[in-house]
């Protein structure tokens, strides 16, 4: 699969990581690899770049071959962090970056079953040879839990309706046909500005792959792994990811819905900034990029015993 992206916020990215000679930095979501080039390009510095998708992984390594060795390809989920640096011989980082956007061959590829525009098998595994694709959550899926994920992870304020005429449907195989029942459960109210089935494919999307679990495992994880000043960069595209990213960094900083004390000081000493945040400017020409938002923050150096 030829893996042409445009890649989100690059600039952007690379001025809140600063990426400097002898530093290393991992790239959680590699892609095509256009974040990690800007990086080596910038710095002479290593980074060390993760992706469960193969075909990511196959893309982005002839991609940076002309650095060496100081670009490492590692396939492994973005909440593997900690043991993939570990299994580097790496304990802390000095700047970790996610971009948590749909690639564009993953979207454009019918074959991987993310879009409705093309007809194609419902997969959407971004994971190619993960066990179970979302053919299984609409045909083996109780009505209710069905439901469920579309409401939850697809804001879709029909999702019972909707979960109850892909179960009378069943068995589905095609992306543009179960996006027909959708669209006519959903109505065209909407049509205007997205697609009715858009919510329910992200919801089906992203319990598919457990997108949210797997980015609270990454900012769980991320703070511990970088050094006193190492920077955290993470790119988000829908409310629900965007969400858990500025409560996490308010946590982080003190700020938000932490414990405190009883003079109002938060129980856990601050271990990063107050994060700040930047988004593509109006006239950016990817029509992808639009919904994208970038949250900085930085590690404060460790408090003293």
């Amino acid at each position: 699969m030829t893996f042409v992206h445009a890649t989100v916020l690059r600039d952007e990215a690379v001025a809140a990581l600063r990426p400097a000679a002898g530093e290393v930095h991992v790239d959680c979501t590699l892609g095509g690899g256009g974040h990690a080039e800007a990086l080596l390009e910038r710095a002479d510095c290593r980074v060390i770049g993760l992706d469960r998708d193969s075909n990511a992984i196959a893309a982005s390594t002839a991609r940076l071959a002309r650095f060496g060795d100081r670009f490492t390809a590692v396939r492994a989920k973005f909440s593997d962090l900690g043991k993939v640096l570990d299994d580097l011989g790496i304990t802390l980082v000095d700047g970790i970056l996610a971009d948590l956007g749909v690639s564009s061959p993953q979207i454009d590829t019918a074959a991987r079953g993310f879009s409705f525009r093309n007809s194609g098998p419902i997969d959407m595994r971004m994971d190619p040879d993960a066990p179970l694709s979302a053919a299984h959550l609409v045909n083996e899926a109780a009505e209710e839990d069905l439901a469920n994920a579309i409401w939850r992870y697809g804001e879709e304020r029909r999702s019972r309706a909707v979960a109850r005429a892909i179960v009378e449907g069943r068995p589905w195989s095609d992306t543009t046909a179960l996006a027909e029942v959708i669209a006519k459960v959903v109505g065209k109210r909407e049509a205007h500005r997205i697609h009715p089935a858009t919510r329910t494919f992200q919801g089906l999307r992203i319990a598919t792959n457990d997108e949210l679990g797997e980015l609270d495992a990454l900012l769980a994880q991320a703070p511990d792994r970088l050094v006193p000043g190492g920077r955290l960069a993470i790119i988000t595209f829908h409310s629900l990811e965007d969400r858990a990213v500025k409560q996490a960094l308010q946590r982080l900083s003190g700020r938000g819905d932490t414990e405190r004390d009883a003079y109002g000081d938060p129980v856990v000493p601050a271990r990063m900034t107050p994060p700040s945040s930047v988004t593509p400017p109006e006239d950016d020409p990817n029509p992808r990029a639009r919904s994208a938002r970038l949250r900085t923050a930085t590690r404060l150096p460790c408090p003293t015993p």
